[in-house]
């Protein structure tokens, strides 16, 4: 299993716009942190986590040349704004994307995209083919088994998903127990942590050690990463053994 980084920056993306801090004026690249996705190949299906707002130039800077599906952590914008460039992907493979997402972020996408579902459609709009995500069970995504792991951001509900032995979870504060035990016997885990400073929705830096302390995976890698956080190598060189920063590019084989 092949899994690529596409973003691992908070709603906002580093650099801020009009920041002049040390991390968004940095020439490391790996403070340069488009809004968080995640793009898995195995089992010959390709397919991306969320679609936030920098969608299409990931797909290019990644050089993708086909998505066979979108799974969707959740309804907020920087995770599906950029769901109408789905289209260049229906031109050249003449079918829709398959879409898997719950109801409540299908509601969503139907408010959002409204001229995708309307009849008769326009002419060059997305193609999508809705998938619905049930009461948090395990499904099958043309031959890859998919776990959702029910997390919470705030007071909203949002999907994390186990796929084999590597988890991803995004937009949390919150894991019930019983979803952390979804979770362990991971190899890779990917959680969120926004900033060292404690966030109404977001874990904090400590609080995400925490959370991967109890998984106790065999790597870690921290996403959804805000200017705030801190340089990523000074950050990366003070975290226990087994846990690191992604960074856009970032590139793990399974």
């Amino acid at each position: 299993m092949k899994v690529t980084f596409l973003g691992t920056g908070t709603s906002q993306g580093v650099p801020l716009i009009g920041c002049n801090c040390e991390v968004c004026i940095s020439d490391d690249k790996r403070n340069n942190r488009l809004r968080s996705s995640l793009m898995i190949e195995t089992d010959g299906v390709l397919f991306v986590i969320d679609t936030g707002p920098d969608f299409r130039y990931q797909m290019l800077r990644s050089n993708t040349r086909h998505l066979d599906s979108i799974l969707f952590t959740h309804s907020h914008k920087d995770h599906i704004a950029g769901l109408d460039d789905v289209r260049a992907f229906n031109y050249f493979s003449q079918k829709p994307i398959d879409v898997f997402a719950t109801i409540e972020t299908q509601h969503a996408l139907r408010r959002e995209y409204a001229y995708i579902f309307e009849n008769p459609n326009y002419p060059g709009i997305p193609q999508i083919h809705l998938n619905t995500i049930q009461d948090y069970e395990t499904f099958d995504m043309f031959g890859v088994t998919i776990t959702p792991i029910k997390v919470r951001h705030y007071q909203m509900e949002v999907l994390g998903f186990r796929i084999k032995d590597f988890t991803y979870i995004t937009d949390a504060n919150f894991i019930e127990e019983k979803e952390l035990e979804k979770i362990k016997g991971s190899k890779a885990f990917v959680l969120n942590a926004l900033r060292h400073e404690k966030h109404i929705s977001h874990f904090t830096l400590s609080e995400a050690i925490e959370i991967a302390e109890k998984i106790n995976p065999t790597q870690t890698y921290f996403t959804h990463i805000s200017h705030q956080l801190g340089l990523h190598d000074v950050i990366d060189a003070s975290l226990p053994k087994g846990m690191n920063l992604a960074y856009d590019g970032l590139i793990l084989s399974l």
